[in-house]
């Protein structure tokens, strides 16, 4: 039996970032079939170029707290970073609210090439068309594309779940830190870092542009 397009589109249009937890565990299974469901996202050549780490000990959580921690405090003390006036400093008191997540998947991805990417890259030293042909593909680039649709993927079958979670890049500056701390496989990088948990009271409504103003159909 196929699902209503109703079920689906308030399951997407509920679906919010959570940043706040209730202190609860969640089960291990919960985590093991919402990354069984990512696991079916689109992705460039089947190559299924992901692997997500599932943590649910809060002293792992804390350690990847602290290395963001002091990342952010690293850039803070910077002489550039007064130019932006109070923005770091905010940066620096939101940046690991994660700390009090009961679990959280580090998502990792391992460098890709297509065979057009290698050829591309073979002649770009001294093809212009090449090398331009190149820039356009990495800013397309596939495997974070992919790992980005397991992702959202990931976040509606959280929500399905009862579980609210957050999409986080910044925790990348710390990326070696965070690495090490999990063991990540040699010749992986973590991509994506998201707390997820069971939300602490009702979350803010949202709205979104009309589909007007991000549409132009060509005819």
């Amino acid at each position: 039996m196929m699902m209503e397009l109703t079920d689906l589109e308030h399951l997407i249009k509920t679906r919010r970032s959570v940043r706040r937890w209730q202190d609860k565990p969640v089960p291990e299974e919960l985590l093991l079939k919402a990354v069984e469901l990512a696991s079916w996202a689109p992705n460039g050549g089947n190559m299924q170029n992901w692997f997500f780490y599932l943590i649910t000990r809060k002293e792992v959580i804390q350690a990847i707290a602290d290395a963001v921690q002091q990342s952010v405090d690293l850039m803070c003390s910077w002489p550039e970073a007064a130019e932006f006036g109070d923005t770091f400093k905010r940066y620096s008191q939101f940046s690991t609210f994660f700390r009090t997540a009961p679990a959280a998947v580090a998502v990792a991805s391992a460098p890709y090439q297509s065979p057009a990417d290698r050829l591309l890259e073979m002649r770009a030293d001294r093809d212009p068309q090449a090398r331009q042909m190149r820039e356009w593909r990495r800013i397309a680039d596939s495997r974070i594309q992919s790992v980005a649709a397991a992702i959202a993927y990931l976040l509606l079958v959280f929500h399905h779940l009862g579980l609210g979670a957050t999409w986080m890049t910044g925790p990348i500056q710390a990326a070696g830190a965070i690495q090490a701390i999990l063991g990540v496989k040699p010749g992986w990088e973590i991509v994506a870092f998201i707390p997820v948990g069971y939300p602490e009271g009702p979350v803010r409504e949202q709205t979104r542009k009309a589909v007007s103003e991000i549409t132009e159909v060509v005819r």
